[in-house]
């Protein structure tokens, strides 16, 4: 196999995704993520300002894995209350304008349970403290949107410690797409296993699965294992039989972006067919999430809600990068060209390209067209993994395994987990008790 010069970095070296701060020009307070539609070659961070900002980096795929997203939308609740907010005088009028804004962010992509269940925890905490005073509500939500961004790092540390003690020395394992550090707040999930068992000195290889269409394993997941110093491999993602059947592979690990109650799993497209040959070459099939990806509203993963994309991600490919020009004359060009802000290069062919200006150079976006034109496009972001081809599931409550069957034994792992279900059942019941009793509950009573 082809080899590149690994650099000398390690484990601390992998990013943070998304983090809470004040705008350097305003000292208002913003989300902050790295945008990763440019990773690797570029690492431009998004300020987003309003909520609607970071609405669209998770419809554009700017910020993305099911956990980083479940913080992302109770940090862009917080942000919708601490800077649009300003007409707002009463605690009915906030609760009423959280729960519009909540809906939005819930609805900016459908798959990942993490999403709503990020933007349910804060409305529904805000709910149950609307006897407080507006401005210690509002305090009391950013300090739970901050908390929920500490505890997604401490829940992907537990789990990749459990998941680390489930590979063999000298492991070699494959993994799909990207659920590292970047597919959460911090660390992450199938890559915070392996993170994990690197430190430990357990890690000989890891394969990665390049990811198509979007390539998410061969930008993303490549660059962290390499930030991280780890041994690794990208491939296509059909060559994953050849390296299994060729005894390359002790384990398969991968994140999920909802999983159900009986164990089905949602996770990016070509996930069951992995699951599928890590069940023909006898190699065990873990999925590591964090018990906010448990839904178990859905009794099976034929009712989960697939997102289809663009179909432009399959009918061609798209490039970005940065460029200075090599002459004074190409650099008075390329000044002409921008002076309006944005070059939309005139090109045949279905190809587009865009020139920006971008600090003392230039940046261009392009899209280049592949396939025959009018040809019909079917983009499942996401497959659905039946229960009986996963080994266990890796949380931050322990390692899950289907005994005496997946259903019971998630159920179980749950419990005081603050998962979706958990949250809509707590409301649920203090309103049934609240309609009952004459008196209003106190805490100790909920």
């Amino acid at each position: 196999m082809a080899e590149e010069s690994t650099p000398k970095a390690g484990i601390e070296n992998i990013p943070r995704t998304i983090w809470w701060d004040a705008d350097e020009t305003t000292g208002r307070p913003a989300v902050f993520l790295i945008d990763q539609t440019r990773l690797p070659l570029q690492g431009d961070i998004l300020q987003c300002n309003v909520a609607e900002g970071v609405c669209v980096a998770i419809g554009t795929l700017a910020v993305r894995g099911a956990p980083a997203l479940g913080v992302a939308a109770a940090l862009a609740l917080a942000l919708w209350s601490e800077n649009e907010t300003e007409g707002i005088d009463t605690v009915d009028e906030y609760l009423e304008a959280l729960d519009e804004v909540s809906q939005k962010v819930s609805s900016a992509r459908p798959t990942a349970i993490n999403l709503m269940w990020g933007a349910q925890r804060i409305r529904l905490l805000a709910h149950d403290n609307a006897d407080l005073p507006l401005a210690e509500l509002k305090e009391l939500v950013l300090q739970e949107a901050l908390n929920m961004q500490s505890e997604d790092e401490e829940r992907n540390r537990t789990l990749g410690r459990y998941g680390a003690d489930l590979l063999p020395e000298k492991a070699k394992v494959l993994t799909h797409c990207n659920a590292g550090s970047l597919a959460t707040a911090y660390f992450g999930t199938a890559l915070g296993v392996i993170f994990t068992a690197h430190e430990d000195g357990k890690i000989e290889h890891v394969w990665v699965d390049e990811t198509r269409p979007v390539n998410q394993g061969g930008r993303l997941t490549a660059w962290e294992l390499r930030l991280a110093n780890i041994p690794s491999a990208l491939i296509a993602d059909n060559m994953a039989a050849s390296v299994m059947k060729s005894g390359w592979v002790d384990a398969v690990i991968v994140g999920a972006d909802r999983i159900c109650a009986n164990g089905d799993t949602a996770n990016k497209i070509g996930t069951y067919g992995l699951a599928i040959l890590a069940a023909e070459h006898n190699i065990p099939f873990y999925v590591a999430a964090p018990t906010s990806s448990i839904d178990l509203t859905l009794s099976t993963g034929d009712q989960i809600p697939i997102e289809e994309r663009d179909p432009r991600e399959l009918t061609g490919f798209t490039v970005g990068g940065t460029f200075e020009p090599d002459s004074p004359e190409a650099t008075r060009a390329f000044d002409l060209l921008t002076e309006s802000g944005s070059y939309d290069v005139p090109l045949a062919r279905g190809h587009e390209m865009t020139i920006h200006r971008k600090g003392g150079g230039y940046s261009f976006d392009a899209w280049f067209k592949i396939t025959p034109p009018g040809i019909e496009v079917y983009n499942p972001a996401f497959d659905v993994t039946p229960a009986n081809y996963i080994t266990a599931f890796i949380t931050e409550a322990g390692v899950v395994y289907p005994d005496p069957d997946f259903e019971t034994a998630i159920a179980l792992a749950t419990m005081g987990s603050n998962s979706i279900h958990e949250i809509g059942m707590r409301r649920e019941i203090a309103e049934i008790l609240a309609s009952e009793m004459p008196v209003e509950l106190s805490d100790e009573g909920e």
